[in-house]
């Protein structure tokens, strides 16, 4: 799919300035997902890793106790089953789709040909896993000895910076919901529902009259 406007839009927020050679985006491949289905399970070992052209991928996993916790919902044009696929190993986590959408699938050939066929891929890639493990780290550090105000500006800021498009005056449009929100900063909705009131009443976020949709200060910080 060498002229596929998703795709395109998958490089230029994971690789920028990285050309994508028109044989290796013929590659990639697209799938449609319904409502529930799930992508991969936890346990599964992947064939490709994969990136959202539309809808919404929520990535989740299961405790012993069946206790099931979400870690992300993924939107366009994230990648997402890149660790599980590069390393070989069982996925740690399941990929269920939330409503109806369609991921864009990188393979094993596009994903080796990109790696040794496109200059500069391999080390936009090595960055992406970076900035990613820094992000699990963070949230890993206020899940266990951050108060519930400071987890949740952790949370507007990673939904901000994985979402965020820009908007007037120096804002971010982040598509996300407070339910989202919460669950991400491992916080009670009503807890959360209060702390997002508060940032409001503070000037970092507002609400866009929109549903599901709200309005990030600080653009060049996120």
């Amino acid at each position: 799919m060498p002229d596929d406007p998703s795709l395109q839009r998958v490089f230029d927020a994971h690789f920028p300035g990285l050309a994508l050679p028109a044989d290796i985006a013929a590659l990639v491949t697209r799938r449609r997902l319904p409502d529930g289905r799930s992508l991969f399970v936890q346990g599964q070992r992947t064939t490709a890793f994969y990136a959202v052209a539309a809808g919404e991928i929520e990535t989740r996993f299961s405790g012993v106790d069946g206790t099931v916790s979400v870690l992300e919902n993924v939107g366009p044009p994230r990648l997402f089953g890149l660790a599980a696929f590069a390393a070989g190993q069982p996925s740690e986590y399941e990929a269920v789709a939330r409503g109806a959408g369609e991921v864009l699938v990188f393979g094993r050939e596009a994903y080796t040909r990109l790696m040794d066929e496109v200059p500069g891929f391999a080390r936009a890639l090595l960055a992406e896993f970076a900035r990613r493990y820094d992000g699990t780290l963070r949230l890993l550090q206020a899940a266990r000895h951050q108060s519930a105000a400071e987890r949740f500006g952790l949370a507007l800021a990673q939904l901000a910076r994985e979402r965020g498009r820009p908007a007037a005056a120096g804002w971010l449009e982040v598509p996300a919901t407070q339910a989202e929100l919460a669950r991400l900063a491992h916080l009670s909705r009503q807890t959360a529902n209060q702390l997002f009131a508060g940032a409001e009443a503070a000037g970092r976020v507002r609400r866009d009259g929109r549903r599901g949709y709200w309005l990030y200060a600080g653009a060049a910080s996120a």
